[in-house]
C-alpha cells in the first residue's frame, strides 16, 4: 500500500520524462505510467510526440513548449501546475532540459516554488561517452557549438587546453565545417569518436583522429544527428609557452612585433602550437 501511494502522480509537480533516443524498447515502465497519469503533457514538437505516445496507448492532452515560445508557454504551465495540475515535460529524444529550452522551465519552477521531479531516460551524450573508448572518469558536456564560423572558432580555441574528454552535439550538414574548425584549434592527432544512430539498427561509433575524421567525411555524406567524443589535451599543454594563452591574432602579432614578416610570424606560432601553418592561418583569417 505505502509503495502503491509513493508511486501515484503528484498534483502541482512537473516531471522530467526522459524518452527514448532511437529505440522505442528504451521507453521505461516508470515513464509509461508517468506520461499515462499526469494531467497534461508538454513537448518540444507535439507532432513528434503525438506519435510517441500514440506507440504506448497514450492520449494525454499536450502542450506546445520549445525555444520561441518557452516565455508564453512556460508562464501558462506554471500557472497550471500552481493551481494544481500535474504536468509531464518531454523533448524530441532523450532527457528533457539538458541542451533543451525545459532548462527555463526547471528555473521557473523553482522561483515559484513548483516541486520538479525526474523520471530517467536514455542519454545521448552519456551514451556516447560510454561507447567512446576515451576516458570518462571527467568530462565536460558542450553541447551544440555557436552556428557562426567566428563564434564558432571563438569557443573551440578556448576549449584548446580543456583536459576533460569534451562532448559535442552537431548536425550532419554541419559536420564538415566544425571538424575542420575542430582539426585546426585541436590538431590532427586529437583523438575523436563520432558515434550516430544510437540505440537504432545502424549505430556506429567510429573511433579515430580529428585528421582521420576530416579525410573520411570528405568521401562520405553526414548522415544523422551526430555526437562527437573528443580527447581532452594533455596538462601541460600550455603550460611551457605563455605565448600559448594568447589569441591566434595576439599570438602572431607577437613575433611581429619582434620584426618577423606576417607569414613567417605565422609559421612559428603554428609551430608553438603543434599546429600546420595551413591549419593555422585558417584560425588567423
Amino acid at each position: 500500500m505505502q509503495q502503491s501511494e509513493k508511486n501515484k502522480v503528484e498534483a502541482s509537480t512537473l516531471y522530467l520524462v526522459g524518452t527514448p533516443i532511437g529505440n522505442l524498447a528504451d521507453m521505461t515502465e516508470r515513464a509509461r505510467k508517468v506520461l499515462s497519469e499526469v494531467d497534461f503533457v508538454a513537448a518540444e514538437d507535439t507532432r513528434n510526440s503525438m506519435k510517441l505516445l500514440s506507440c504506448f496507448g497514450i492520449h494525454q492532452e499536450l502542450v506546445s513548449y520549445y525555444e520561441h515560445n518557452k516565455r508564453e508557454s512556460g508562464e501558462r504551465i506554471i500557472a497550471r501546475l500552481l493551481g494544481g495540475e500535474s504536468c509531464a515535460l518531454i523533448t524530441d529524444a532523450g532527457m528533457p532540459a539538458i541542451s533543451d529550452p525545459g532548462e527555463d522551465l526547471v528555473r521557473l519552477c523553482a522561483e515559484s516554488g513548483v516541486t520538479v521531479r525526474v523520471v530517467p531516460g536514455p542519454s545521448a551524450c552519456v551514451s556516447a561517452l560510454a561507447l567512446s573508448g576515451l576516458p570518462t572518469v571527467r568530462f565536460t558536456f558542450e553541447g551544440f557549438l555557436p552556428a557562426q564560423k567566428n563564434e564558432r572558432r571563438k569557443r573551440l580555441e578556448a576549449l584548446k587546453n580543456e583536459e576533460r574528454t569534451m562532448i559535442f552535439y552537431e548536425a550532419p550538414h554541419k559536420l564538415r565545417a566544425t571538424l575542420d574548425d575542430m582539426l585546426a584549434a585541436f590538431g590532427e592527432e586529437r583523438k575523436i569518436s563520432l558515434c550516430r544512430e544510437l540505440t537504432k539498427l545502424n549505430e556506429e561509433a567510429e573511433r579515430t583522429t580529428l585528421a582521420g575524421a576530416v579525410n573520411t567525411y570528405k568521401e562520405r555524406e553526414p548522415r544523422g544527428e551526430y555526437v562527437l567524443v573528443i580527447e581532452g589535451g594533455t596538462s601541460d599543454t600550455g603550460e611551457e609557452n605563455p605565448l600559448l594563452s594568447l589569441s591566434p591574432e595576439e599570438h602572431v602579432a607577437h613575433y611581429e612585433a619582434a620584426g618577423m614578416k606576417r607569414m613567417d610570424a605565422i609559421k612559428a606560432a603554428a609551430k608553438d602550437r603543434g599546429m600546420s601553418k595551413s591549419d593555422f592561418y585558417k584560425l588567423v583569417i
